[in-house]
């Protein structure tokens, strides 16, 4: 995590394009504006960093603004092709607010949970995961609260969260570097932070009381600062996220609850062999539909940046062949939707030769039919851009991110695709 400023733009890569590539995207811009619908949202100038989460009737969003020195966690629902009034859900002016790190919602069956990171110590990398959490019989929240209980001053970060198939609880998943504060010889090494012990990955379980239950260690050695994903299989939760071994190659593995009440061993998905010094701080994204995965993901192995999509349909014990799906030099930030078995539906960045950056969505079937590319907006390809996100609701995909304008000031656009235009 502590590298976020560091390797963002470690990338120089040269590819061959059309020298009217800026001006082809303008056109395709202008030609999709009848495909792309704009969408009014409740946030106000000052807002970033959205997190979307869908179920089968609502859309739900939160965010960020900072006023004043504090920090205000927003989150409203969309039902019916209107937003509910927002509401303020924490506030504080201890927050660790970062554009890549952003705050997580999910709602199962009325209940809803989502995060924060608080500072935990005067270091500039120590913050802890805080959860606020109300039951879907209360009115009021139960806020503030722990997510991991090893009261390390170090990272804890890049959570993921989605409901639990028994419709009372949800699944947590999040870096955890509890094991980085000091020397032991019995963890592994990390070159990010000398002698100490790596980054974690670990996951638990948050009840229906709001109680963080059933905490464990999932990965004992992964990429420090890359985000999580997490997704319902029939079989229970899997987790992709940015692996690291000793050589420092950080591909993409994932770890899967079983049907012997297990966590599998960590595996990698598919062999990028990309070795980095430093995290990318490009994490990867998974989507499930009963027992078929999708999975998206950023890699630069070779020098060559690749978005690259693969399917699973045994819960995620095996995977296809990788589809490559971008077009033009690729900025990665990756989301991806599951819509049946078969199909799924990215979105990713990319940005032509002046530097201009365009949030990209398209359909790809696990055979590797890739429908055309679709430019949802145009946008700055630094980092407070940040990660677009998508939901699917109502036969539409529903897109999420955060802009600026020319005096770098962030607001949320909100837009849809029909399914059927993808």
């Amino acid at each position: 995590m502590k590298k976020l400023v560091l390797f963002i733009g470690l990338f120089s890569f040269v590819f061959i394009q059309c020298k009217d590539a800026a001006s082809s995207n303008s056109q395709k811009l202008d030609s999709q504006n009848a495909v792309v619908v704009s969408l009014s949202n409740p946030t106000k100038t000052d807002s970033q960093t959205p997190r979307l989460f869908s179920n089968t009737t609502t859309l739900y969003m939160s965010w960020v603004t900072f006023k004043d020195d504090i920090d205000y966690l927003h989150y409203s629902s969309y039902t019916g092709n209107t937003w509910s009034t927002p509401e303020v859900i924490a506030w504080g002016d201890t927050w660790f607010t970062n554009w890549a790190d952003f705050p997580a919602i999910a709602q199962n069956n009325g209940s809803l949970l989502t995060s924060y990171l608080q500072k935990s110590d005067k270091a500039a990398y120590s913050y802890d995961v805080k959860l606020n959490y109300k039951n879907r019989d209360s009115t009021s929240w139960k806020k503030n609260f722990i997510l991991h209980t090893d009261g390390t001053k170090t990272e804890h970060g890049f959570v993921s969260m989605i409901p639990a198939n028994n419709q009372d609880e949800f699944f947590v998943t999040w870096l955890d570097g509890r094991n980085t504060i000091e020397s032991n010889p019995t963890d592994h090494e990390n070159g990010g932070h000398s002698s100490r012990g790596a980054m974690t990955l670990r996951g638990a379980m948050v009840d229906i009381q709001g109680n963080v239950i059933n905490s464990k260690e999932l990965d004992h050695r992964i990429c420090d600062c890359c985000q999580t994903s997490a997704a319902m299989t029939l079989n229970g939760p899997v987790v992709v996220y940015r692996d690291r071994t000793h050589q420092e190659i950080r591909d993409i593995s994932i770890v899967r609850w079983q049907a012997d009440n297990t966590w599998s061993a960590p595996k990698t998905i598919h062999t990028d062999n990309w070795q980095i010094a430093g995290c990318p701080v490009n994490g990867p994204a998974v989507a499930a539909f009963e027992k078929n995965l999708a999975v998206a993901w950023f890699t630069a192995a070779n020098e060559i940046p690749k978005v690259q999509v693969v399917f699973s349909s045994d819960n995620g014990e095996t995977f296809g062949k990788p589809i490559h799906i971008n077009t033009q030099e690729t900025l990665g930030r990756v989301d991806v939707i599951a819509l049946n078995n078969t199909e799924a539906v990215v979105s990713w960045m990319e940005r032509d030769t002046n530097d201009v950056a365009y949030v990209q969505i398209a359909k790809i079937t696990n055979s590797g039919e890739k429908g055309p590319t679709i430019t949802l907006t145009k946008t700055n390809a630094g980092r407070a851009s940040g990660f677009p996100q998508i939901e699917l609701l109502n036969g539409s995909i529903y897109a999420a991110m955060t802009l600026l304008d020319e005096t770098n000031t962030p607001s949320i656009k909100t837009m849809r695709v029909s399914v059927e235009d993808l």
